[in-house]
């Protein structure tokens, strides 16, 4: 297989050729001058930083076995791994750092192909993004989500019972002893989320944009069905680089709709908006924001999932995974794109079984007739934010109040529970300064706890509205994503106590009900928001990341064209 591009490197007589096949031979693989065997990489970003993907180092070895067995030859390198458990002020921060980590060593090392191994939020993400700019034959497979822990006879859900939890701690309703047992509880082992949170979404979007074998998203840690998937990938890595399929024929304005239909249809996260803008615009393709209010309109919510619906993830890979929410959800999905199994989804769908009306419902007795990401503009969001309006409360949906301000995420935690604080069940909090620049990182600060005055008084959910983002496994009536965010000097950084805040989602509206003179004299005399990072990673984040509607990616990394290619082949010199 001449046309192998690891030749360059392991081919011809020179003394390159024989140092680069001396490199492998001290691993103990022998690698001839004429070799025409798959040179496979597998991207690992497993860490004991990273519980998450702790997994992944097991599935690496079925995955060498897979290549092995299909005739490849499979070299195992590690990445920078993003764990949003430990990693502050958020593995965002690091997500272009993760896409540049894969890209690079796509281009500098001998690979034809690679299998990239992941399953924490970013994690997902990012290898996508430095894969597509690369354009190597290249498949994904995640690690599953973790078990289920049981307190007080009830299931949890990762990180979505823990914030309801909290808030029966912070209101008195939770003693030590329970707290306590609460917390070992939620220890059941490494894997992702098991609910709907980020991860679980990335993981599906994988699968539906073609990266992923059908139904290998949802399969939970541990399970021997996921080596088995493992296995798969890696004999399937090989095949890709010798059908030449790669991510340039996967990723297409067709496939990126498809992933909103979906995210639309599991009522996934809304970090999934950010992250498939991101991914889609390292091949030019930008959606608008809008499109995804326009297909989340027309699909039903069938997956009924933490923390908008009943079930966990297990639930959701024993009634079919993927394969079948896409079955049910056939009429609005373009059925002829490709994916890494050669095939045209229509052929996957063909394959998948019948809904179980539980965890997946069939779009005739959907959980909501239409999906749960709505896209909102208007005088506080000129550039557009996002509500996930199924895991919102439906009273608070059209609704006005006073805003209570909070500048930056230390002045929230010092002033939120002051007994003193001017707030009322009508007000809007309103978390400024916590956008892409602002922290730097854009960090999931956007599920601002409710007032502890309002707690104790029975409040359980309140309109609020920021920059920032909100975990995959929260809920409320929450405003995320505002742009332009307050950093760069959008309209949130002009708002003050007492301003009127005026909500429509029906409408798709968030207005600041502010004379417009007003808000000019404001603007006048606004500050610059401080540059926290003066060196480093941050400092060269908050010069080139963009804002939330593109992706919050860097702006040199980002295709301009459906020409403008990235990736630029190495320069493989004379010793």
């Amino acid at each position: 297989m001449s046309s192998l591009r690891s030749r360059a490197w392991f081919g011809g007589d020179t003394e390159v050729g024989v140092l680069h096949r001396a490199a492998v031979r001290a691993l103990g693989i022998q690698i001839e001058a004429d070799d025409d065997r798959p040179i496979i990489g597998i991207a690992n970003s497993a860490s004991d930083l990273n519980p998450c993907n702790a997994g992944l180092r097991d599935l690496a070895g079925a995955v060498k076995r897979g290549v092995w067995a299909a005739g490849g030859i499979p070299l195992e390198f590690p990445t920078i791994s993003l764990g949003e458990d430990l990693m502050k002020p958020s593995a965002m921060l690091y997500r272009n750092l993760m896409a540049m980590d894969v890209e690079e060593c796509l281009r500098s090392y001998p690979l034809d192909g690679v299998v990239l191994l992941a399953n924490c939020d970013k994690t997902v993400p990012a290898q996508l993004m430095g894969a597509v700019s690369a354009d190597l034959p290249a498949i994904q497979l995640t690690g599953g989500s973790r078990r289920a822990g049981t307190f007080r006879g009830r299931r949890l859900g990762s990180g979505t019972d823990l914030w309801r939890y909290w808030e029966e701690r912070r209101a008195g309703r939770l003693s030590d002893a329970d707290w306590d047992e609460l917390e070992a509880c939620l220890s059941c082992g490494i894997g992702a989320c098991n609910t709907m949170g980020t991860a679980s979404t990335m993981a599906q979007l994988s699968e539906a944009l073609g990266f992923m074998l059908p139904g290998a998203g949802a399969i939970p840690s541990g399970d021997a069905r996921l080596v088995a998937a493992a296995d798969a990938s890696g004999r399937r890595a090989v095949e890709l680089v010798r059908e030449d399929l790669r991510p340039s024929r996967i990723l297409t304005p067709a496939s990126v709709d498809n992933a909103i239909t979906v995210l639309a249809a599991i009522a996934g996260s809304t970090n999934a908006v950010i992250h498939l803008c991101a991914i889609a615009g390292r091949r030019a393709i930008r959606p608008p924001l809008e499109r995804f209010d326009e297909l989340s309109r027309r699909v039903p919510v069938v997956a009924d999932m933490a923390p908008s619906g009943a079930h966990l993830m297990d639930a959701f890979f024993e009634a079919g995974g993927l394969p079948t929410v896409l079955r049910e959800i056939e009429p609005y999905l373009d059925t002829t794109t490709v994916g890494v199994t050669g095939r045209t989804l229509a052929e996957t769908i063909r394959a998948a079984r019948a809904a179980d009306g539980l965890a997946i419902r069939s779009r005739s007795d959907p959980v909501a007739a239409s999906g749960g990401i709505a896209v909102l503009r208007g005088s506080l969001a000129p550039d557009g934010a996002i509500m996930k309006t199924a895991a919102a409360t439906a009273a608070l949906l059209r609704h006005r109040g006073p805003a209570v301000v909070f500048r930056g995420h230390e002045d929230l935690y010092a002033r939120i529970d002051d007994p003193d604080l001017a707030v009322t069940a009508e007000s809007v909090l309103v978390l400024a300064g916590c956008g892409p620049r602002g922290v730097p990182g854009m960090p999931e600060w956007g599920q601002i706890p409710i007032p502890r005055r309002l707690l104790d008084a029975g409040v359980s959910d309140m309109v609020r509205i920021s920059d920032a983002r909100m975990s995959g496994t929260a809920y409320g009536t929450v405003v995320l994503h505002v742009a332009p965010e307050a950093a760069v000097g959008g309209p949130l950084a002009l708002v003050r106590d007492g301003d009127p805040i005026r909500l429509d989602v029906e409408a798709r509206v968030v207005e600041l009900e502010v004379d417009v003179a007003e808000l000019a004299r404001r603007r006048a005399d606004l500050a610059p928001w401080p540059t926290v990072h003066r060196r480093g990673w941050p400092r060269l984040y908050q010069e080139h990341v963009t804002q939330a509607p593109d992706g919050c990616d860097f702006d040199f990394l980002e295709a301009r064209s459906a020409d403008d290619l990235p990736f630029v082949p190495p320069t493989i010199g004379r010793s």
